[in-house]
């Protein structure tokens, strides 16, 4: 009878472990940061801040990348973009945790709970959040999904930029204050940038193998060189936007404790440059080192906004 429940009980464990490798975990802080940011935003806000809705925005939030990572897996390696001997994904499908179908209802059901969610925000601030949402749920479908997949096509780095960067920092703030500003705008710039680098630096790792996938992404189009030069950029102008920002007065001075994060920074550009065209295990890890200055940054980002309103 012990062993029998003991075995139900490491049953339950495993399903749970695979459902939950399915959601990518270490990309999640993606989605939620950005929601933070806009949040720490909000407490400058002259005005009222509805912050009950904030629980709702980050479930929204992470209800939608969560399922945007499961039908990306799906389509991805049923268009045979993901393999055995590819980077990359959760990989739940090539090592036959899950099927296919189970994979693409759990997004879709991921991405309905989410959008159902989001109707209370509309409830309560109108129509823009209900646009943001579509755009949202839009562009996570469509990310690998039906005849658009923008990923496909060499648009994945500069549409990433603007949905988790811009739209979630703005959308964050909207649905707490019902308003707008450009020092939101402004702030939202590095976090896009940040956030487009993990993308851009799985891109260059993966060319090789996108290549033998008939796939196009930014870095296959423009080549390694280029390729290495915008991971460069990206990393470089998130610096840039927070120094403007403090010198044009939109921040105090206690947002450059982001500079705390340039030993990441530096690790990854000296990976990224180092990197050899057609081995991609040169950068394997590149998205995942990515992700981890995304996470410091903007972390620190928030707190130093949040930080600032008692300066004043």
């Amino acid at each position: 009878m012990g062993t029998r429940n003991t075995s139900t009980v490491d049953q339950k464990r495993t399903l749970l472990g695979v459902w939950f490798q399915a959601t990518r975990p270490f990309s999640l802080t993606a989605s939620v940061l950005p929601v933070v940011i806009g949040a720490m935003l909000a407490a400058t806000h002259d005005g009222p801040v509805d912050w009950p809705l904030f629980p709702l925005i980050v479930a929204c939030s992470l209800l939608f990348h969560i399922g945007t990572n499961m039908v990306s897996d799906y389509f991805d390696y049923v268009k045979g973009v993901d393999r055995d001997e590819t980077y990359g994904s959760s990989r739940v499908l090539t090592e036959g945790l899950l099927t296919p179908k189970q994979l693409l209802a759990a997004g879709i059901l991921l991405f309905a709970i989410g959008f159902s969610l989001g109707l209370l925000l509309v409830a309560v601030r109108g129509w823009p959040i209900f646009i943001l949402g579509v755009i949202g749920l839009l562009g996570g479908w469509f990310y690998t999904g039906g005849p658009v997949a923008y990923k496909y096509v060499a648009l994945g780095d500069i549409l990433v930029f603007i949905l988790m960067g811009p739209l979630m920092v703005i959308g964050s703030y909207l649905a707490l204050t019902g308003g707008f500003s450009l020092t939101v705008l402004y702030a939202s710039l590095p976090v896009g940038c940040l956030v487009a680098a993990i993308l851009h630096a799985n891109n260059l790792r993966d060319i090789p193998h996108d290549a033998k996938a008939n796939i196009r992404t930014m870095a296959m189009v423009l080549g390694v060189p280029a390729a290495k030069a915008i991971y460069v950029g990206l990393v470089v102008g998130a610096y840039l936007v927070v120094a403007v920002m403090v010198l044009a007065g939109l921040v105090t001075p206690l947002a450059l404790v982001v500079l705390l994060t340039l030993p990441l920074a530096v690790r990854n550009v000296k990976a990224v440059l180092a990197s050899v065209p057609d081995k991609p295990e040169s950068i394997a890890m590149g998205d995942v080192m990515s992700a981890q200055l995304h996470l410091a940054f903007c972390a620190l980002f928030g707190l130093s906004i949040f930080a600032g309103t008692f300066l004043k």
